[in-house]
């Protein structure tokens, strides 16, 4: 695999002409979870630098946005970050196939639609984890999206909605989507409670059901069944792939992003993670970033559980949150608050 040393090569360049992305193949044996407010194409970047192979996803995006919204600010991506799915949500067929051909033409590797989100505001618009309540209408949405792109289309859904019996809630939705073509399905292992917890808790409360999703590869040998939920180690990661097919992890993978620095060399065949070498590769990007207008903040918010555990941490978080923030805030800021960590970086003291 490239690894991080091509990583840094690539930035060298100055360039983002697919390149690079092209020696990377996707796959679904390790993934990074779609996360609203979190996982912007800064962090995709900032998580790309510390694995080469990973499975990336954006965070999800309507389809009615994505037609009618300002395309380069909610879809454009670096290819640096490849490979990288785009997260679309909707409940209209003709809509999310619209949706999907703009998603293809931007240059992403798959398109999944979102079957899990259990927010309000995603109920009130009819998407989200509430099609678990109609699989019929999940099925003619992904044969649309089907038809209208080349790309792999999947799905990512819980295992039940509220008072559903997840044993046959998740069987007859997976059947279904099944019988329109698709092949790949990244499966929440809890139900979701559309009244009565918060997102925050439906990540949560409803219990790990990690056997029926084992059950549901067993049962369909044939499919790719990623498992996601309660994933917050890659030892726990390790012992779930004896299971189903890939893994997703979420937001231990967020809050403590150095583990991903290990999933090349412990999954993929890769080469054995360096934190300095993905800090000196995602300072370049802050660098050329701000360069071009967007705020510090932006891009630090994501570092700030980089060195968990690591002596200096408490300080570096700190500085960020102090500083990054303020009119005009730049590198040097940056390169102050990773003088906290010992033995710091090269890069910061250039």
């Amino acid at each position: 695999m490239v690894g991080i040393a091509g990583a840094i090569a690539y930035i060298a360049n100055g360039t983002a002409n697919g390149s690079y992305a092209q020696m990377v193949a996707p796959g679904h044996k390790i993934c990074v979870a779609p996360m609203m407010e979190w996982t912007d194409r800064h962090c995709r970047y900032l998580h790309r630098c510390l694995t080469a192979d990973a499975l990336l996803y954006t965070e999800m995006v309507t389809a009615e946005a994505a037609i009618r919204g300002d395309r380069e600010r909610l879809l454009a991506f670096d290819a640096f970050e490849k490979p990288v799915a785009l997260q679309l949500g909707g409940a209209d067929p003709t809509r999310l196939a619209e949706a999907a051909k703009i998603g293809e033409g931007f240059g992403y590797d798959e398109i999944n639609l979102n079957v899990g989100c259990p927010s309000d505001r995603v109920q009130s618009g009819r998407f989200g984890a509430c099609l678990m309540l109609e699989p019929e209408l999940v099925a003619d949405c992904m044969a649309a999206m089907r038809e209208a792109v080349s790309l792999p289309v999947t799905v990512k859904c819980r295992i039940g909605v509220d008072e559903q019996d997840p044993q046959t809630a998740a069987r007859r939705l997976i059947a279904l989507s099944k019988a329109a073509g698709v092949s790949t399905f990244v499966v929440h292992a809890r139900k979701a409670w559309l009244s009565g917890l918060s997102p925050r808790e439906n990540r949560e409360v409803p219990p790990l059901d990690y056997d029926l999703v084992h059950a549901l590869k067993q049962e369909n040998p044939e499919l790719t069944i990623i498992l996601n939920g309660g994933i917050e180690t890659l030892d726990d990661a390790a012992r779930e792939l004896a299971h189903v097919d890939g893994v997703m992890i979420g937001r231990a993978a967020y809050q403590t992003p150095a583990i991903l620095a290990d999933v090349d060399a412990r999954f993929f065949g890769g080469e054995t993670g360096d934190l300095d070498a993905a800090v000196r590769a995602y300072l370049a990007y802050v660098e050329r970033e701000l360069a071009r207008g967007v705020p510090l903040n932006a891009m630090t918010k994501h570092m700030l559980g980089l060195f968990n555990g690591r002596p200096g941490a408490r300080l570096f978080r700190r500085h960020l949150s102090e500083n990054a923030t303020k009119h005009g805030a730049g590198i040097a800021v940056l390169r102050e608050a990773l003088q906290h960590i010992h033995h710091p970086h090269e890069a910061a003291a250039a």
